[in-house]
C-alpha cells in the first residue's frame, strides 16, 4: 500500500476541512493538499525515474508535507536532511544516497553545492509544478523504499536506513494502536524538526485527518508552542525530552487544548518527568525506537504514567506487531532482570543499509535488529535501558557519535589525542565533552569545528589532559572517562 494513499483517503473523507496551518493560518484543505501533491507528483515524473531520491533541506515548513505525499505519489523516496548539518555533511548523504534532486529552503539553498538540482521551496520554479496537471498516483508494491533516513554512523559517516511503504504503515498501525488515537478534531503542532520524529508522525495524523500545524518560527519555541496548543483543537505532539523540559520552564499552565504529548529521541530522566506531570498533568506517551525501526519498538502508554517509579524509568512493553527480545553475548535469551542487547522484529525493521550490505549484516540478522542497546526486562514486561554499547550521545534529541567529533578534532595540527563522551545533562539529557591531549585553547577548538561539523555536535565542555587512560591493547577507555564526570 502506497503511503499517499493516507493523504488520498483524508481528501475522500475530510474534504474541506482544515489540513495544513501555519501558525494560526490556514493554508490548504485536505482535497487541496492532495491536489498540490499530484501535481507536485506530475511534475517530478517529467524529471526522474520511479525509484528516484528526493531529499528535502528545510527547517520546519508547511511545503515539507506536500513534497512529502507527492514523493510517494511518483513512486519516489524522501530523503529527509537535519537542518542542523553543515553543509559539507549534508553533501555527503546526498552523494551516498545519489539524490536525483533536492528541495531546499530559502535559508538552506545557498550553502548546497551549486552542481547538484537544488530547488529552493517557494521560488517562482517550485510555485510553477503546480501548475502541471494532477495524475493519478503511483501504486508501488508496500516492500518498495519509501524513506530513507540517514542516522549518523560510528565511522563518522552517516548510514542511509531504507524504509518502505510497509515499514512506515506499520509504524503508523502501531501508533495509532498504542500511543494516540486522534480524530479530525485534533492538531498535529510540529515543534520538533519534520526531518525526524515529527515528520514521520504525519502519517497517522494524515490518516485520521488531524490538522497539521507548522509554527510560524520554524523551529521549537516553548512559548509559541503553547499559544499554538491554546488556538488549535486537541493538540498533540512529538517532542525530545529537552523540549519537555522547557514547556516545564515556562512556568505556564497546561493549555485547555493539550491532549498528547510523546516523548523520545533521548534520555527522560525521571525528576524531570515528573515535573512535567506535575505541570501538565496525564497527557504524556513515550516511545523508545531507532531509525532502522522508526520510533517504533517498545513505548509507555498514557495510562503507564500513572505507576511506580520503576515504570516512569522504564522504556515501557514491546508495540503492537513488535517482537522484543534481549539477548546474552552468546545470543540466548536473558532471564528477567539481567542486562543483555536489546534487539527487536516485525514489519516496523527497515529493509537495511543503502548500498553498505555489510552494515546490513551485521545489524539484521533473521530478521532481528540488533539494537545495540543494552537493557533489561522486569517481571511486568517492561523494558528499562541500561548503556548504549554504540556509546552514541543523545543531545536535544539528536544523535550524536563521538568518532565524528574525534576525527574532526584530530584535524586541528593542536590535537595529539581526542576522546569524546556524554555526560547527564538536566536540559538536553545528555552533552558532549571532549577529553583533548595537546597545545589548544577550548575557543579554537570551537571555532575549527563550526568549520567541520553540524553546530549542535560541538562539545559543550572541554577537559585538557595529559594522558588517556587506555588498556593493555591501547583502547581509550571511555568507561574511566565517564566516572571522572560523575
Amino acid at each position: 500500500m502506497n503511503m499517499f494513499s493516507l493523504l488520498d483517503q483524508a481528501a475522500a473523507r475530510f474534504g474541506e476541512r482544515g489540513a495544513v496551518y501555519q501558525g494560526e493560518r490556514r493554508l490548504h484543505t485536505w482535497r487541496e493538499l492532495a491536489d498540490r501533491a499530484l501535481r507536485l507528483a506530475a511534475s517530478l515524473r517529467l524529471q526522474v525515474q520511479p525509484g528516484a531520491r528526493i531529499a528535502i533541506a528545510s527547517e520546519n515548513r508547511p511545503e515539507i508535507i506536500e513534497l512529502m505525499f507527492a514523493t510517494w505519489a511518483a513512486d519516489c523516496v524522501v530523503v529527509p536532511l537535519n537542518y542542523k548539518l553543515h553543509p559539507h555533511e549534508m553533501a555527503q548523504i546526498l552523494d551516498d544516497a545519489g539524490a536525483s534532486m533536492v528541495f531546499a529552503s530559502p535559508k538552506l539553498a545557498p550553502g548546497l553545492t551549486a552542481a547538484r538540482a537544488v530547488e529552493t521551496i517557494g521560488s517562482a520554479a517550485y510555485l510553477d509544478r503546480f501548475d502541471t496537471s494532477p495524475v493519478a498516483s503511483a501504486d508501488p508494491d508496500p516492500s518498495r523504499l519509501a524513506w530513507l533516513f540517514y542516522t549518523s554512523g560510528t565511522t563518522g559517516r552517516s548510514k542511509g536506513a531504507m524504509l518502505t511503504h510497509r515499514n512506515l504503515m506499520a509504524m503508523t498501525q502501531a501508533h495509532l494502536a498504542d500511543l494516540d488515537d486522534p480524530d479530525a478534531d485534533c492538531s498535529l503542532i510540529h515543534g520538533a524538526p519534520m526531518s525526524h520524529g515529527s515528520g514521520l508522525y504525519i502519517a497517522p495524523y494524515v490518516l485520521r485527518g488531524a490538522r497539521q500545524v507548522v509554527p510560524e518560527s520554524g523551529a521549537f519555541d516553548a512559548e509559541e508552542f503553547l499559544d499554538l496548543c491554546g488556538r488549535h483543537p486537541g493538540a498533540t505532539a512529538f517532542l525530545a525530552p529537552t523540549m519537555v523540559a522547557r514547556l516545564v520552564d515556562t512556568g505556564r499552565a497546561k493549555p485547555a487544548n493539550l491532549r498528547r504529548i510523546i516523548y523520545g529521541g533521548g534520555p527522560m530522566y525521571l525528576g524531570n518527568l515528573k515535573k512535567a506531570l506535575a505541570a501538565f498533568g496525564p497527557v504524556f506517551a513515550q516511545l523508545y525506537g531507532q531509525g532502522e525501526a522508526p520510533m517504533t519498538i517498545t513505548g509507555l502508554r498514557r495510562a503507564d504514567h500513572d505507576g511506580d517509579d520503576a515504570i516512569l524509568a522504564s522504556v515501557g512493553r514491546a508495540r503492537t506487531g513488535v517482537q522484543v527480545a534481549v539477548l546474552r553475548d552468546d545470543g540466548t535469551p536473558a532471564p528477567t532482570g539481567e542486562i543483555g542487547e536489546i534487539v527487536c522484529r516485525g514489519d516496523v525493521v527497515m529493509a537495511g543499509y543503502w548500498n553498505n550490505p555489510a552494515a546490513t549484516a551485521e545489524t539484521v540478522k533473521d530478521g532481528w535488529l540488533f539494537t545495540g542497546d543494552k537493557g533489561s526486562f522486569d517481571e511486568r514486561g517492561y523494558l528499562t535501558l541500561r548503556d548504549r554499547s554504540k556509546d552514541v550521545v543523545i543531545s536535544g534529541g539528536s544523535n550524536i557519535y563521538p568518532r565524528e567529533v574525534e576525527e574532526a578534532l584530530l584535524d586541528h595540527p593542536g590535537v595529539a589525542e581526542a576522546a569524546v563522551v556524554g555526560t547527564p545533562d538536566p536540559e538536553w539529557g545528555e552533552i558532549v565533552v571532549a577529553f583533548v591531549v595537546g597545545d589548544v585553547a577550548a575557543g579554537d577548538l570551537d571555532a575549527h569545528l563550526l568549520e567541520r561539523i553540524a553546530r549542535f555536535k560541538r562539545p559543550k565542555r572541554y577537559e585538557f589532559v595529559d594522558a588517556l587512560p587506555k588498556n593493555s591493547y591501547g583502547k581509550v577507555l571511555k568507561r574511566e572517562l565517564r566516572a571522572r564526570l560523575s
